[in-house]
């Protein structure tokens, strides 16, 4: 049966155990209300760790002031069955006291420049400090081999990776393969709030997703490619933040110097819910 453990002095000594006895250890960091999506990043670092822990923190220092931190949904019980199931050992659910013991104004915070200031880091100011700080503490607190993170977030994936080489933590960095229901739609938490109605539409993301990458595969302009990706999503009732084709850095493509690893990324809200997806194309991908 997993363990689930509230305090870090707890924490801390079942990862020391482990380690005394040789084990490698991996940390899936997650903010609950975990799905099939999840539970594939358990199995993830499982293939390369002895003994798994999944942080389970809704972190209230990536919302932003008008976010939906509070309706967050939290499910620590079914996130403990879901992840006993995936084969991980520990579940680490610290309070927001344990997470920021100073307490959250007076937080040491980190800051990642360059990749977070574009797209999602433009439209949610502060949002990837947030993402920086606590994946800072959770990687300090658990002192893990391996660490796995979710293409799905692709931004989130660069932060994290430029996080970890420029401040030399000693981790190994693992990034899980989106999982889509049958229609297309990546999994993601948030998807519960879609009305029926909405979660008909909600697959025309991914569907225009590789629209852009046929696109693009064509010859087309990136610009055109953009405005048509954003016409098509606001056409079916999308208010789009953003469809955008980038380099794997998430810099602009010049449409002149060849058409190498790319992917397309894109964040829209229906109705009351906003989604973000991405898909990595091209050569090297």
């Amino acid at each position: 049966m997993i363990d689930i453990v509230h305090d870090l002095q707890t924490l801390r000594a079942r990862v020391a155990g482990w380690k005394r006895e040789g084990l490698r250890v991996g940390l899936v960091p997650t903010m609950g209300n975990l799905h099939a999506g999840h539970h594939s990043l358990v199995r993830l670092a499982r293939t390369q760790a002895d003994r798994g822990v999944a942080s389970v923190f809704v972190n209230p220092t990536q919302f932003g002031p008008n976010e939906d931190f509070a309706r967050y949904p939290r499910t620590p019980e079914a996130d403990a069955q879901g992840l006993d199931a995936a084969g991980c050992d520990l579940m680490w659910a610290p309070s927001v006291d344990t997470m920021y013991p100073l307490g959250i104004a007076a937080a040491v915070k980190i800051s990642v420049p360059g990749v977070t200031e574009v797209l999602e880091g433009a439209r949610r100011p502060g949002h990837f400090d947030g993402v920086a700080t606590v994946v800072s503490r959770l990687l300090l607190q658990v002192q893990p081999d391996v660490a796995v993170f979710g293409r799905k977030d692709y931004q989130q994936l660069a932060v994290i990776r430029h996080l970890v080489t420029d401040l030399a933590f000693p981790v190994t960095l693992l990034a899980g393969d989106i999982v889509r229901a049958d229609d297309g739609l990546a999994l993601s938490s948030r998807n519960q709030y879609l009305s029926p109605a909405e979660r008909r539409v909600a697959p025309l993301l991914h569907a225009t997703l590789q629209r852009m990458r046929d696109a693009w595969d064509a010859g087309q302009a990136r610009t055109g490619v953009e405005a048509e990706a954003i016409q098509a999503l606001e056409a079916a009732g999308f208010v789009v933040d953003y469809a955008a084709i980038r380099t794997r850095a998430l810099g602009i493509p010049d449409d002149d110097h060849g058409r190498g690893p790319r992917v397309a990324l894109m964040a829209a809200r229906l109705g009351t819910t906003r989604l973000i997806d991405n898909l990595e194309f091209g050569s090297g991908g």
